[in-house]
């Protein structure tokens, strides 16, 4: 008859699986304890924008006009006539602020394409007009 030998080595195998779908528990749990909640702030009070900016104004159609200054008339401008009287504005005054007016109902797309076409324009020193008082929520 033959002997036994006692086997001197742990076996691995079985551990190895068992933290390998721990790992796989957690890696698929972990993104549904995270909530995706985003709490937008609310606008108590608006700083006036400069008295020198220009204002694009973004209609509820889309359309774009330009006032040279705050107190001035707009007046209706494509969209590459803005770049272009922009850029010779800044050209004239490298720190030319231009402050963006959108309607609240235009398309964010619309608003965003003005913001990159600003920037195409070599335009650094922009803001967003807001107003005071409740957002209608």
């Amino acid at each position: 008859m033959r002997q036994r030998r006692l086997m001197n080595q742990i076996n691995v195998v079985p551990y190895i699986d068992v933290m390998l779908v721990l790992l796989v528990i957690f890696m698929v749990t972990a993104p549904m304890i995270q909530t995706g909640n985003v709490e937008l702030p609310t606008v108590d009070r608006v700083p006036l924008p400069p008295a020198e900016a220009m204002v694009v104004e973004v209609k509820q159609d889309g359309s774009l006009a330009l006032r040279a200054t705050s107190g001035s008339p707009e007046r209706a401008v494509s969209s590459t006539e803005l770049l272009r009287e922009l850029k010779a504005a800044t050209a004239a005054n490298p720190d030319q602020p231009v402050v963006i007016a959108a309607d609240r109902r235009v398309a964010y797309e619309k608003v965003m394409d003005t913001l990159n076409g600003l920037r195409q324009a070599g335009i650094h020193k922009v803001g967003l007009q807001t107003q005071t008082g409740s957002s209608g929520r």
